[in-house]
């Protein structure tokens, strides 16, 4: 009855928002059962149990985080840098999600020296690429329904060129603790983009994987806006190349109490996990390096792999209640395909984990990354 029920509310939805939904992938039947998996207290339960990994689990085996060495410099370097001469490398920027950490202004278009924004410094890393290798690098922006006026808009203001698209993320409703459809204060259903797993099934959507694998296109470096020292480094290209694998993980060393989705072998697989889908008792911190956030995916892999998505149960605080939504990682690419890991630096002018996630933490690091930025091409 309750399914039912469900689905008659969504039926009713008004014309404008049913639309919305359905060009950014929502899957009606899918919501119904993710709904009526949490209905009781027990059932909810079982759900957040259900994101924990069962089998052997165990950190990953010496040998299997991988370092440039630098007597594989150069030769790596050649590799990457013919790859790139080809055109056949691609980069997704992940701009999506709801424009929240930043007080509500989209972060592709926050400045971060100078009067240039994130998006202004990832548009100058690709002109500087693109000229270094005299190929056009494709440059795709994952955004959300909350981030693609204010990034398309700005991609116009600037020229950006056709090699430069946007794509958007998928959307969804929010549910109440019971499974029911979560209102707003003005009783409207509340919608919220459902995570960077979304990066999969969107770029496949949006037709640019496929008219790129069709020019020759091979490989997809996939980064998170705000990490400005994710960039186009042809050493760690190269690598990638002769690793044979189809998804390949930047990690960086832990500090301190550092925490973050980590590399662990389950039942003899080495994949990605957050911590909490690790078995009660398996301590993290054994495990000294973390997910940056940062891929190296092949394309046809990208374009074509089956990928058996979860959907993590999240509690949100929204609208003076308590919403659910359920979300995906993209790190789950690792459990579906065959991956490598590299430990990449952290510190200094090598640096490739710089992330900002709000103004604090982008005042602490403006001087390292104007340093960076010029360093790199990007103004």
């Amino acid at each position: 009855m309750r399914a039912m029920s469900l689905a008659t509310e969504l039926a009713d939805l008004p014309e404008e928002m049913r639309a919305r939904l359905a060009h950014a992938g929502f899957d009606e039947a899918r919501w119904l059962e993710l709904a009526g998996s949490i209905r009781t207290p027990e059932a909810r339960r079982a759900r957040e149990e259900k994101n924990r990994v069962t089998g052997d689990v165990r950190p990953p085996a010496p040998g299997v985080i991988a370092r440039v060495r630098a007597e594989d410099e150069a030769r790596l370097r050649t590799i990457g840098r013919d790859a790139l001469s080809r055109g056949e490398l691609a980069f997704i920027v992940m701009a999506g999600g709801m424009a929240t950490r930043m007080g509500g202004v989209v972060k592709a278009l926050v400045v971060a020296f100078e009067g240039k924004t994130f998006l202004d410094l990832r548009l100058g890393e690709n002109r500087s690429l693109t000229a270094r290798c005299g190929a056009e690098i494709p440059l795709w922006l994952m955004t959300s329904e909350a981030t693609h006026a204010g990034i398309t808009g700005a991609l116009e203001k600037a020229g950006a060129g056709p090699h430069v698209r946007a794509f958007t993320q998928d959307l969804s409703l929010r549910m109440t603790r019971e499974g029911g459809l979560f209102r707003d204060h003005d009783g409207l259903p509340s919608v919220y983009a459902t995570g960077h797993g979304d990066l999969v099934d969107a770029v496949r959507r949006s037709g640019y994987l496929d008219a790129f694998l069709t020019r020759g296109g091979k490989y997809v470096w996939i980064a998170n806006l705000d990490n400005l020292g994710a960039t186009v480094d042809d050493a760690i290209l190269g690598h990638f190349i002769e690793t044979g694998k189809d998804v390949m993980v930047e990690v960086c060393d832990k500090v301190g109490s550092d925490r973050g989705g980590i590399p662990v072998s389950v039942d003899g697989k080495v994949q990605v996990l957050e911590e909490f889908r690790l078995p009660p008792g398996f301590d993290a911190s054994a495990v000294r390096v973390f997910n940056t956030n940062t891929f190296l995916v092949r394309a046809d892999a990208l374009a074509r792999a089956t990928i058996p998505w979860n959907w993590f149960y999240v509690e949100k605080k929204a609208d003076g209640g308590v919403a659910v939504q359920f979300e995906r990682l993209l790190q789950e690419l690792t459990s579906a395909l065959p991956s490598a890991y590299l430990g990449v630096p952290r510190e200094g002018d090598a640096t490739r984990f710089l992330p900002v996630k709000d103004h604090d933490e982008l005042a602490a690091r403006r001087a390292d990354i104007e340093r960076i930025a010029r360093a790199r091409g990007m103004v």
